[in-house]
């Protein structure tokens, strides 16, 4: 294991080329959302499909998870991540191949798959290859340039269906893609720990009944997964609620992503300056304050107004700013709390966050049709509440998270 100490250029080139992978992955998903509508019309599809789209991404971000993270650690973290960037390319070049819309949601699955690469494989060898502090200042920054993909993308991909096919949104997300494959070529290094181990089904069942044995680690995954569920959701739903439902244009449905991830970018920020002053178990209480209240202002305005959505806006940005102050934090514990291989324990980990995210993004679909804003924005209390009930649990031994805590 690497354990670099300086964020020099070259030990940040490789986070670096890792982040624009992700950035491409998570632009195909903010951008063509805004474009979804045209995505349906097209296909002669009804409005239901639009968060469904979203929601077999994530699906696909779930499938190959538990194969990828155990694999990388015995063949190397290094080519199955390449090969994960060469998917994604040809996934998304495929789109233009698609001729209704079930051929179109059954890609966005296949591209989705691309996702299990980011956290099992990529961010297992960030972690391993980087000493705590320097850890969460990088994925804290990593974090702001992977965060200008929702915050540009419904902005662009409102403006780019003004001027553009829709089909064309997918030939940048695969050039893009196509730049982060040189770069991770030339700059990812291996530091998977089991090299030439044997992979058997046995073994691999052996591994995962270790880490979802260990509470404190399935708590701190749920968390994770729990506290990002509105963020999604909103990101899923919000062309319905703001162009379909508050018949609002798309240059302003765009504008109201600004504060919401702007938040999420400052928090970071704040989150990158504060590392080497405050233990990361006071970030993540810190965060909390912010994250409950949030929600709870965005579900209050909704149940007293169901068109209150600049106070839902609203409520959502101090929600966000509260991630960007603990999830960072949040991760690196959760990682480290099982003591497997991280390739397995990253593996897991986006697992079950990515099951949270596609249930739950059909279930506040369902909501928002039921009970329109106020349950939509209820189920994002809810999801709050659990994350704080986690919380309770994860941090119950006073010594985790402190400085003395790997």
């Amino acid at each position: 294991m690497q354990n670099n100490k300086r964020l020099g250029r070259q030990a940040l080139l490789f986070p670096l080329c890792l982040v624009l992978y992700e950035f491409s992955t998570y632009i195909g998903n903010d951008m063509i959302q805004p474009g979804m509508l045209a995505v349906v019309e097209q296909y002669h599809a009804g409005l239901e499909w639009v968060p469904t789209s979203m929601t077999a991404y994530l699906a696909g971000g779930m499938f190959l998870q538990w194969l990828l993270g155990p694999l990388s650690d015995r063949i190397g973290r290094r080519p199955v991540m390449l090969t994960g960037v060469v998917w994604f390319i040809v996934t998304c070049l495929a789109t233009l191949l698609a001729q209704n819309i079930e051929q179109f949601t059954f890609l966005r699955f296949l591209q989705g798959i691309s996702l299990c690469f980011i956290g099992a494989v990529g961010y297992a060898a960030i972690q391993e290859s980087f000493e705590e502090a320097v850890c969460i200042k990088i994925t804290a920054l990593m974090a702001n340039v992977a965060l200008i993909a929702p915050l540009l993308g419904p902005l662009v991909g409102a403006a780019w269906i003004h001027y553009a096919p829709w089909e064309t949104m997918f030939v940048l997300f695969a050039a893009l893609a196509a730049f982060s494959f040189y770069g991770l070529h030339r700059a990812m290094p291996e530091t998977a720990t089991r090299l030439g181990e044997k992979l058997s089904l046995r073994d691999l069942g052996h591994d995962y009944k270790l880490v979802l044995s260990n509470g404190r680690f399935v708590a701190g995954a749920l968390a994770i997964g729990f506290v990002s569920l509105p963020l999604l959701a909103w990101i899923a739903q919000s062309p319905i609620i703001i162009i379909s439902g508050e018949k609002l244009s798309t240059y302003e449905y765009g504008l109201l992503q600004v504060p919401i991830f702007g938040a999420l970018i400052i928090g970071n920020l704040v989150l990158a300056r504060l590392t080497s002053r405050r233990s990361v178990r006071s970030l993540i209480i810190l965060g909390g304050w912010w994250i409950v209240p949030g929600l709870v202002v965005a579900a209050v305005a909704t149940m007293a107004s169901t068109h209150a959505y600049l106070w839902m806006t609203a409520g959502l940005s101090i929600y966000a700013f509260g991630i960007g102050l603990a999830n960072a934090g949040l991760v690196r514990l959760t990682l480290f709390a099982s003591e497997m291989s991280k390739g397995t324990v990253s593996a897991a980990m986006g697992m079950l966050q990515m099951l949270i995210f596609t249930v739950g993004i059909e279930v506040s679909k369902h909501a928002y049709l039921l009970g329109g804003n106020g349950l939509f924005s209820l189920l994002n209390l809810a999801g709050g509440v659990i994350w704080l009930g986690l919380m309770l649990v994860f941090l119950q031994d006073k010594s985790v998270g402190n400085r003395t805590d790997a």
